[in-house]
């Protein structure tokens, strides 16, 4: 019976665990996690299928994209917490302008393609791929990434958390099976591509159940006409931040793809990439605890900066003995998991990982600064981008010394955002997306937050 009793006993904690806000949160990280390692998965796989030159064209789609994706995630944030803050106020027709701001959104992504196609070459041009109508759709994958975020984010206001989270993995899942059907009927790069946007598709018609459910009985008539530009409007340091950090993590693969003599090398340099940013991911999920952790020791009184030391020291101990392998087993590492044809960048591979373990640095960094309620960062993130982009294109094709500047340009960039951390005690006061850094939600108003670094894991 004791036993019985114990069983029972965990049960009912593992019950609780899971409704209560930590559990919930909890269950939004494990989705991450596995969509992560499914896009990982993803890579291998078209590393394979596609080859060095082809993979090369998807890594330069695919960069693009990401950096296109910021604006969706911080909607999503900005979409859950207009809804629960109008469920904690009582309102009965809480989340009734979601059907307006899709209707919007679904106009615009018309209006995104009817401009995109005529414009394919152009964009095709401009990222060095041959694949027309793949560069097409990245502006319009974009669009749909924004549709499925503002579902996501009603459906996080409407504590939905186990359907938020499933969508993570079953976007992630689909995407790999559209990608493969596409690829097999013989549309190659833009098939592989194009399963980005079935999946984006596919998940949310799928949303669109559930969240109807949660609108039945609500009135649009008697909604505020709260416009999506008004929804960001509070969030634009944390876009800006995160659009720049994105681009420092991405523009350097677009940037080789344009150097680069051989399809091959471009592709080469494209997982190497990959594996070198693979820290990125672990510094998102230390950014998901640093910047609320950060926030409420400020407004205590106490000094936050020992928690963004205490991150930090843990990208270095994951970072060191990862470069240490690159610099040991690069060639073989990059032989086993992506193909004979995609080693041409081990060499570079070491450098790549040092330089993505100092953007994780930068990450953290500007998340206690987030935290803080500062915007001085902004201005370090975008001297970094104007002295890349032209000392790449100095240098030309020679991948090591491209992945050695970049280093260099990540390393002053972590320093000098990492010394004006450390200089920020207190916050200052400044409201972003919604809430003060000095004042937490309300208790009845918490939301897990999604990860916007989501949109860094493809």
């Amino acid at each position: 019976m004791d036993t019985l009793a114990h069983v029972s006993a965990l049960r009912d904690r593992v019950g609780a665990l899971r409704q209560s806000d930590t559990g919930r949160a909890a269950g939004l990280g494990v989705a991450m996690i596995v969509s992560n390692v499914l896009a990982l998965g993803f890579t291998v796989v078209f590393a394979r299928v596609l080859g060095a030159s082809g993979y090369g064209d998807l890594a330069v789609l695919l960069s693009s994209f990401i950096i296109m994706m910021v604006p969706g995630s911080a909607l999503q944030i900005a979409a859950a917490r207009e809804i629960s803050h109008d469920i904690a106020e009582g309102d009965p027709n809480a989340g009734a302008g979601v059907r307006r701001w899709l209707q919007r959104l679904v106009v615009a992504t018309l209006v995104v393609a009817l401009l995109a196609i005529p414009l394919r070459s152009l964009i095709a041009a401009l990222i060095n791929i041959d694949e027309d109508w793949a560069a097409a759709a990245i502006p319009v994958t974009a669009m749909l990434w924004v549709i499925l975020s503002v579902l996501r984010g009603a459906l996080q206001g409407f504590q939905q958390y186990k359907t938020v989270a499933l969508s993570i993995v079953g976007e992630a899942t689909s995407r790999i099976v559209f990608a493969l059907i596409l690829v097999g009927v013989g549309l190659d790069v833009t098939g592989a591509f194009l399963g980005s946007a079935c999946s984006l598709v596919a998940i949310a018609l799928i949303l669109m159940g559930p969240l109807s459910r949660q609108l039945e009985g609500v009135n649009p008539d008697v909604a505020r006409d709260l416009r999506l530009r008004q929804l960001l409007a509070g969030a634009w340091v944390p876009v800006m931040g995160l659009t720049l950090l994105l681009a420092l993590q991405e523009l350097h693969v677009i940037i080789v793809k344009h150097l680069a003599t051989h399809h091959d090398e471009a592709g080469s340099y494209a997982v190497a990439a990959v594996a070198g940013k693979a820290i990125m991911w672990i510094a998102i999920g230390l950014g998901l605890y640093l910047l609320p952790e950060a926030s409420r020791r400020a407004k205590r009184g106490e000094d936050a900066r020992p928690i963004l030391l205490r991150t930090l020291g843990l990208i270095g101990a994951l970072a060191v003995p990862a470069v240490l392998i690159y610099s040991v087993a690069g060639e073989p590492l990059l032989r086993i998991v992506f193909g004979e044809d995609l080693t041409q960048a081990s060499n570079a591979l070491p450098f790549l990982g040092i330089a993505m373990s100092l953007l994780a640095c930068s990450y953290l960094s500007v998340q206690y600064l987030l935290a803080m309620g500062r915007a001085n960062f902004l201005a370090v993130l975008a001297a970094g981008i104007a002295v890349e982009v032209p000392a790449l294109l100095i240098i030309g094709d020679d991948l090591t010394a491209i992945a050695i500047a970049l280093l260099g340009i990540q390393a002053v960039c972590s320093a000098t955002i990492f010394t004006l951390a450390m200089r920020q005690r207190q916050p200052s006061g400044v409201v972003f997306s919604g809430l003060s850094a000095d004042e937490p939600a309300p208790e009845d108003e918490v939301v897990p937050e999604p990860a916007l670094g989501h949109v860094g894991s493809r």
